[in-house]
């Protein structure tokens, strides 16, 4: 029954969510994660200060941001709601769904990467030695 609900959780991250990593672990709650923040959008990051503006009045998440920088990816932001001296989230409770959600894959898609220390992992749904196996029984 275990090795049933196991592929059966596996089956719908990958065919319904299409999804190739589980996340695990927890928050460590040091903020590194949110002081160096892209933001991807219907065209991709958010590069434009002008494209941000038309955001922030679409959406409240958006106004929690300030831009602190930009790079070859695109605007960093940083969030406002962080408490520097705790590095907690002052709207924790209330937070909203992006930041709950925290991290998911699109983040390497993007070019992102995980803290070194972070307390989150993101660990493959069908481990390497499967696909590679299955590569192997077709050559």
């Amino acid at each position: 029954m275990k090795n049933f609900l196991k592929e059966l959780k596996k089956f719908f991250y990958t065919k319904i969510l299409r999804r190739k990593y589980y996340r695990t672990g927890s928050c460590k709650c040091c903020g590194k994660c949110c002081k160096k923040i892209y933001v991807k959008h219907a065209k991709g990051v958010i590069k434009e200060e002008k494209e941000f503006k038309k955001l922030q009045l679409l959406h409240p998440f958006y106004t929690y941001l300030e831009i602190i920088d930009k790079d070859e990816t695109g605007l960093v932001f940083k969030c406002k709601n962080l408490d520097d001296e705790t590095h907690k989230c002052k709207i924790h409770k209330s937070r909203p769904g992006i930041c709950r959600r925290y991290p998911q894959e699109e983040l390497f898609k993007m070019g992102g990467e995980l803290a070194e220390d972070c307390g989150y992992k993101l660990e493959p749904i069908i481990p390497f030695k499967e696909v590679f196996e299955k590569v192997m029984k077709k050559h």
